[in-house]
């Protein structure tokens, strides 16, 4: 079990971000152990063949994410500098890792060990440029596909978190982090099975990373280089890849079946983009069909950063819930 100690400075410095590049680290550990992660069997399954189809000598990336008790180095997926997702961005703050922090990180006891490694280990200015290109590429091939839903589900999961901040404080906040997350008072407790002990943190706050694939643990990072993180899974993890939901015959009868079908959509916030793609419907009549549910007090909009994200209100709950949706 890991402690972790709040101050109030702690608690005004907390804040949210997603990060892309913790997504191919932890995607990279779900592919090398598919069976352990059944949840993501249909994404490991996919990614998989495309990699094999690609040619891409991952194996660099396979090294830097070893089995425990062994530790991911901690520069490989530094905690984004931003609340926007941007996988250039963090790949940059990657190659501007000092090689000393590289070399230090990867000559621990529980540091991994590999002819590749060593020779990142040696020459960490060349081998942070080759690795940010791998995981690029990496990327591309495994991730980008899937990202836009990815993405609306871990900012989906920001934004009712958000909600419970504003309903009903930093308690309810960091008390709903999962079950391997407790909170009373000051302290945060994370169950850990390889990280034991108290943490402060000094002053830094604590970045809350949700990861499609952690679930269903948590990580942490709390070293004296970075904000302190906490790496968890977000709500609606469990469906992300399974088949939507059947349509609600009898509130289609009511609203029209392209507004019920929006409806059962939005079990967690989703686009205007995203929606058009489960759907098949076009972007444009996805944009009136919202517009229209909006109006009827059954659709709220909340921008993140570049996008809008489209969630039910809780008349369309109450809605849903008596059509049996």
């Amino acid at each position: 079990m890991l402690d972790v100690a709040f101050s109030l400075r702690d608690l005004a410095r907390t804040r949210f971000a997603l990060s892309p590049l913790w997504e191919v680290v932890a995607g990279v550990r779900v592919l090398k152990h598919p069976a352990e992660h059944p949840l993501h069997r249909p994404w490991s399954t996919q990614a998989a063949r495309r990699l094999a189809g690609s040619g891409l000598d991952w194996q660099l990336l396979a090294d830097l994410v070893p089995d425990p008790p062994r530790a991911i180095p901690a520069f490989v997926a530094p905690p984004p500098t931003t609340s926007v997702a941007d996988l250039g961005l963090e790949l940059a703050v990657l190659r501007a890792t000092p090689p000393e922090r590289v070399t230090e990180s990867l000559a621990g006891p529980r540091a991994p060990r590999s002819a590749r490694t060593d020779r990142l280990r040696a020459d960490p200015r060349r081998g942070l440029a080759e690795l940010a290109e791998l995981i690029e590429a990496f990327w591309e091939i495994a991730l980008a596909p899937h990202w836009p839903r990815m993405r609306s589900l871990l900012e989906g999961d920001v934004l009712h978190r958000a909600r419970l901040f504003a309903e009903h404080g930093a308690d309810r906040l960091l008390g709903d982090l999962g079950s391997d997350v407790t909170w009373d008072e000051d302290t945060l407790y994370v169950g850990h099975r390889y990280v034991r002990g108290s943490r402060q943190l000094g002053g830094r706050g604590l970045l809350l990373v949700p990861s499609v694939f952690v679930w269903p643990q948590v990580f942490s990072l709390i070293t004296p280089h970075w904000q302190p993180t906490l790496r968890y899974p977000p709500r609606g993890v469990a469906t992300l890849w399974e088949r939507r939901s059947a349509l609600p015959e009898a509130l289609a009868a009511v609203v029209g079946r392209s507004r019920a079908r929006l409806l059962a959509e939005l079990d967690t916030p989703a686009t205007t983009t995203d929606l058009a793609r489960r759907t098949g419907a076009t972007a444009g009549g996805v944009s009136q069909h919202l517009s229209a549910l909006r109006r009827a007090g059954l659709v709220d909009a909340h921008r993140s950063g570049r996008y809008v994200l489209y969630v039910r209100t809780e008349a369309a709950e109450t809605l849903l819930a008596a059509a049996g949706g």
